[in-house]
């Protein structure tokens, strides 16, 4: 292994004494060891150097199991870093893995996925839940190949455009029309990067979630987080009754979001507009493309209650910088009708059969709403509840109400957008909007990733 001496450090001098030094961890610097590193040098002004020779003497190990675990200093665990890959789990559980505000990583998109092989997980094991899974799946393969077909027809390639980029989008618009059709059961994976304290911290809680699939995920990782940084994870796995007993019960009645919601609303306006006062020029001469500053947030904040189908509610989750409750999936609010108004009739008049006999198959299949969550569709509509302050709000709205975003979400966005302008255009917001957001446009065909030959 490459010693500590001979790592490339990348250093820039200041002009005034100072310097920069950006660390080259190699394969040497593990989570622990730069996680020490920064430790150390939050105590000594002797500079990055001498803590690098400390380290190279003593190594991380003691220091982290002492200072981190055994004292409990917990921004110590902020220095280390780790990368975590979760695959084949079901789309509940990436979304209740992802419900942190620290959350770093991706997720599978469904425009990417052969659902011809892709596993749907059963909690229940039965043959019904896999007659109902398995329903779900035959129909989606067959409306994705046949919408193909159906789009060109609707949206014929244009003059000067690529047809392999024309191919690429059409085929991202038959995902998005059918992807309401898969059930949240479907299996996906998950890239998780985060500090030691972040992995720590977020175990703990999903170790109390109403989904037995994710509680085993969690003790699971925080095995697998022990053997991987055993000295900053508490091989003991020390649990505190009082503080266990307390999030047990936050998880289990508080944790989903399920009321009777309005199809949109803004429903709590706690933005200050006299505070806004001094800011008008930043919030009206603000250049497209462009993020207001985040201290415009301690103006207040806005909620937001709305309908949006589970599908769209994957994408909007993304949004960190807001605060959105966890909805429960269930087929009481109804099917997001675009889903159904996109296809041919033919098919349409197949999905609301096959929605009506689903539907009651589910409801005999099980009683438990949180298992039968596996069993529904995407595309029915859920109770949303989303917190932000303006900043955040511009942001989400501005990203989101575009045409290269899912129709029902993009609509949605272009909603709020509006309903921002009215209640603070005459404070001097001015928002940069797409004119007609979810219309089928080509460039969702470029919204790829390739490997290059």
């Amino acid at each position: 292994m490459q010693s500590i001496e001979s790592l490339n450090h990348q250093k820039e001098l200041l002009k005034d004494g100072g310097h920069i030094v950006i660390i080259d961890p190699g394969a040497t610097l593990t989570a622990e060891a730069l996680a020490m590193l920064q430790a150390l040098h939050s105590r000594s002004v002797g500079g990055v150097a001498e803590h690098l020779a400390v380290l190279a003497e003593k190594g991380a190990d003691k220091f982290m199991s002492t200072y981190y675990v055994g004292y409990g200093h917990k921004s110590i665990g902020d220095c280390g870093f780790a990368v975590v890959f979760i695959e084949g789990v079901s789309m509940l559980a990436a979304k209740a893995i992802q419900d942190y505000k620290l959350y770093n990583g991706q997720e599978a998109s469904t425009r990417y996925i052969d659902f011809a092989n892709q596993p749907f997980i059963n909690p229940l094991a039965s043959d019904a839940g896999t007659s109902i899974l398995e329903n779900w799946r035959a129909f989606y393969l067959k409306a994705v190949a046949e919408m193909k077909d159906a789009l060109k027809g609707r949206y014929p390639l244009g003059d000067g455009e690529k047809e392999a980029v024309y191919d690429k989008a059409i085929a991202a618009r038959a995902f998005d029309i059918c992807r309401g059709f898969l059930p949240a059961g479907a299996s996906t994976n998950l890239a998780w990067s985060g500090t030691l304290r972040q992995f720590a911290d977020r175990i703990a809680i999903l170790r109390h979630h109403p989904l037995p699939e994710v509680r085993d995920i969690a003790l699971k990782l925080e095995d697998g987080m022990i053997a991987a940084y055993p000295n900053s994870f508490s091989t003991e796995k020390k649990r505190y009754e009082a503080t266990e007993a307390y999030v047990a019960e936050t998880m289990t009645h508080y944790y989903y979001h399920d009321p009777e919601t309005p199809s949109l609303a803004l429903v709590r306006d706690g933005v200050d507009r006299t505070e806004l006062i001094p800011y008008e020029s930043l919030l009206k001469n603000r250049p497209a493309k462009t993020e207001l500053p985040k201290w415009l947030g301690t103006t207040g904040e806005v909620a937001f209650a709305f309908t949006l189908d589970f599908g769209s509610f994957r994408d909007i989750q993304r949004h960190r910088a807001v605060t959105q409750r966890m909805p429960l999936l269930t087929a009481e609010i109804g099917f997001h009708e675009w889903y159904l108004d996109e296809l041919t009739p033919t098919l349409r008049s197949e999905a609301e059969a096959l929605i009506a006999s689903q539907k009651a198959a589910i409801e005999a299949l099980t009683d438990d709403a949180y298992i039968a969550q596996y069993y529904h569709a995407m595309g029915n509509n859920i109770s949303n509840y989303l917190t932000g302050d303006l900043p955040a709000l511009v942001y989400l709205v501005e990203l989101r109400a575009t045409s290269v975003v899912h129709p029902t979400l993009a609509t949605r966005a272009a909603e709020m957008a509006h309903m921002l302008e009215d209640a603070y255009g005459d404070s001097g917001l001015t928002l940069h909007l797409d004119p007609e957001p979810g219309r089928f446009n080509i460039k969702r065909g470029e919204h790829d990733i390739v490997k290059k030959d």
